[in-house]
């Protein structure tokens, strides 16, 4: 359904770089083109739901960490907590533009076992050689930290208090907007619905919008989110990204804890941190299928039967707690390896991905925003090597693993 309420036509009818999707990665995307000086193209941004209501950005709970065991995703994450403590330099020093600090209370992995723990070891070992602060707690160090844990099963935990915990993920979305806006890139509020190729099929020529219109295109850019192989399908490409429901509770305690309690993981697959005068916690289903694009409805069973007593066991001073609020959001899960997709693919030339986050999208959306926008402009990535996410993986089957996923 087309929102009456933005533009729906576009003002011209070709454009150099044509977006599809304008929510968090779109407009990252659009901006940093918008923002480089050596871009001096046409930027279309088709949005299908202008007040993202549905969209994984409005979802999301705005962490950033840079426990991952990839190099490559570390160095995505540093430069991610760069552009958040430098927001406003970002933009020129904008004085409209805020401070968007990092509540850095940091993340707590959790281990059980032994095969786990020396796994939280190889990665901070990653982690240190890029700079980053995590430290290995024994279970000792980290009742010593953290006295308010059950540690009586644990084996050991990796922590890191810089640069990882909570964002305004919100506020950076809304500025990309407004400053690629104000920088000339043009949002509406309609849909592509189908695209053409030339005639050997290497090239998209134009995309065809819900409205009737006919856009002419140098290049298409699917930032679709869970969508994006109905995306990918108009082009003739398959994608193995798919829409997986995630939960999130916030909810009060009885005994609030006398510090920030990181955002811990812990062994049961439930995740839990503070939020303001709240804390949040989340989790997968335990049967966590491919879920229809706009379900959105809540199981409570999860929070009676998986993520309470999750939360109650490792902080027994939460079994007094009641819940405030809840939703239902999606990961655009990539079903390989649950690592992004980005870069351009291998015969359709003109088609550009920036798809399959997996849960990662909001913390390396300024990353691969750049990083897209250099090879859109330059024809190679500049900053930062992304081509590790590259479609070629896809195509020969072979993953990038990721181990910290959550």
């Amino acid at each position: 359904m087309i929102h009456q309420k933005h533009p729906v036509v576009p003002t011209q009818s070709s454009y150099d770089v044509v977006i599809v999707g304008g929510a968090m990665y779109g407009s990252s995307v659009a901006w940093f083109l918008a923002d480089n000086p050596d871009f001096d193209g046409s930027i279309l941004v088709v949005e299908r739901d202008p007040a993202y209501s549905a969209c994984s950005t409005v979802h999301t709970n705005s962490c950033i960490r840079q426990q991952f065991s990839r190099e490559l995703n570390v160095r995505i994450s540093q430069f991610g907590a760069e552009f958040i403590k430098n927001f406003r330099e970002f933009f020129g020093n904008d004085e409209r533009v805020p401070d968007i600090p990092i509540q850095s209370y940091g993340y707590m992995y959790l281990a059980d076992n032994e095969p786990f723990a020396e796994t939280l070891r190889e990665s901070q070992r990653v982690q240190v050689s890029c700079g980053a602060g995590t430290k290995i707690m024994s279970a000792e160090e980290i009742l010593r930290d953290y006295p308010f844990y059950n540690v009586d099963d644990i084996v050991a935990g990796s922590h890191n208090l810089v640069d990882e915990g909570y964002f305004d993920g919100g506020t950076i979305f809304d500025w990309w907007k407004r400053s690629a806006k104000e920088r000339g890139v043009e949002y509406i509020g309609n849909e592509v619905v189908s695209m053409q190729k030339n005639a050997n099929g290497s090239l998209v020529e134009s995309v065809t919008l819900l409205s009737g219109d006919l856009v002419h295109c140098g290049k298409v850019v699917n930032a679709s989110g869970p969508r994006a192989v109905l995306t990918s399908r108009m082009a003739g490409i398959e994608l193995p990204v798919e829409p997986r429901k995630r939960y999130t509770f916030i909810f009060d305690a009885e005994q609030p804890l006398d510090r920030d309690l990181p955002l811990t993981i812990d062994p049961s697959g439930v995740h839990m941190r503070s939020d303001g005068a709240y804390y949040l916690a989340g989790c997968p289903p335990d049967d966590d299928p491919a879920v229809d694009y706009d379900d959105y409805d809540q199981d409570y069973s999860i929070w009676e039967e998986k993520a309470w007593p999750a939360i109650a066991n490792r902080i027994p001073q939460f079994e007094a707690i009641k819940l405030i609020n809840s939703w239902a959001g999606h990961y655009a899960f990539n079903t390989l390896d649950q690592n992004a997709i980005l870069g351009s693919h291998s015969t359709v030339e003109n088609f550009i991905f920036v798809n399959g986050f997996s849960g990662h999208g909001l913390q390396q959306s300024p990353a691969m925003g750049r990083g897209t926008a250099e090879l859109i402009t330059y024809g190679e990535y500049r900053s930062l090597d992304l081509s590790p996410f590259g479609f070629d993986r896809i195509e020969r089957n072979e993953p990038f693993n990721e181990k910290a996923i959550i």
